[in-house]
């Protein structure tokens, strides 16, 4: 009696995960429809249509590239909690999740397929959970530092009206990292079961043995901030094409707080969000909203095809590299 809840419980919540997908491919289709319908649609094709085809693959080669490094970070942060895991098992994971970002809710939804693949091959559980936690922590800090420097960067051109909403979403982030932290030590690890407490404790020895070695982490931060500033240039390569130029600092400022907003779990992938964002946000230094749509949208061609590339990848990898476990994992961790 008490079982038949949980076995029919997948069967029940189909319909509401899927009514959450096509709520979130609407929100993409709904805000790209209204940017078309504000904005006179036939000029961002034309802005378009300036891309040369050649760029088109050159910059997604270099995307690619971008997440090479990414990659890379992500098997170094994930191996600092103990994940164990190699290259190869990085590589397959990484780019899966890349993919899967394609099909799962905002800019962070791939990470729950790459965290699921990894705990198939990982050696330790919580060093898998701690690191990706980490890797996507290292994500955010190196753009808000970016952003952080392009504001300081452009005093002249920032108005006190925009700075005051950097400043105040800044505070906001530091208090809720805060609280975070603070409801993580205080929590009530002796009311949990003896299974949980133990997997409390190989959480804990991870994320010990994450904090002991600072150069580690500030080398992965590092590499983050290196794939954002590439995916900037990138970036400010396909606006140039379109007719939008700017100062690099410009973008430095408001290409990070774009791909920010994309993380609200309103869209898929992020699409039109992140287009709306951007042009608000480059307008008040002297862009023209069609041209910003526009150069969001050929970021958003170029981040499409290099998922799905990354999943052609992952599919591939999975058939002439098997998944498997690195080593013998204990059942309660």
């Amino acid at each position: 009696m008490t079982l038949q809840p949980e076995t029919r419980s997948p069967k029940r919540n189909w319909p509401r995960k899927t009514l959450q997908v096509i709520l979130q491919y609407g929100g993409s289709a709904l805000v790209l429809y209204l940017l078309f319908r504000l904005l006179p649609g036939r000029q961002v094709w034309q802005a378009l249509g300036h891309l040369p085809a050649r760029l088109w693959i050159l910059v997604l080669a270099g995307y690619l590239a971008a997440h090479c490094i990414g990659t890379a970070k992500y098997r170094l942060v994930l191996n600092l909690g103990g994940a164990g895991i190699n290259v190869r098992q990085a590589a397959r994971c990484y780019f899966a999740g890349l993919f899967g970002s394609l099909f799962l809710p905002s800019l962070i939804g791939g990470d729950i397929l790459r965290v699921a693949m990894a705990l198939r091959v990982a050696r330790s559980r919580a060093g898998v959970l701690l690191g990706s936690l980490v890797d996507r922590l290292s994500d955010f800090a190196a753009l808000a530092l970016l952003a952080g420097i392009g504001a300081a960067l452009v005093p002249g051109t920032l108005d006190p009206r925009s700075r005051k909403i950097f400043e105040l979403a800044g505070g906001i982030a530091i208090i809720g990292i805060a609280v975070a932290a603070s409801a993580i030590a205080m929590l009530p690890v002796r009311r949990f079961s003896y299974r949980m407490r133990r997997r409390f404790v190989r959480l804990r020895g991870a994320f010990h043995s994450t904090i002991k070695q600072p150069g580690t982490m500030l080398r992965a931060l590092s590499m983050s901030v290196t794939v954002q500033l590439v995916f900037i240039f990138l970036n400010v390569v396909l606006a140039g094409a379109c007719g939008l130029h700017l100062r690099f600092r410009i973008w430095l400022f408001a290409w990070p707080l774009a791909k920010l907003s994309a993380a609200i779990p309103i869209t898929q992938a992020g699409i039109g969000v992140r287009e709306a964002a951007l042009a608000a946000l480059l307008v008040p230094f002297g862009a023209t909203a069609v041209l910003a749509v526009a150069a969001g949208i050929a970021w958003d061609a170029i981040s499409i095809g290099g998922a799905i590339a990354g999943g052609v990848f992952a599919l591939l990898a999975g058939r002439f590299w098997p998944s498997s476990r690195s080593a013998s994992v204990d059942p309660a961790d």
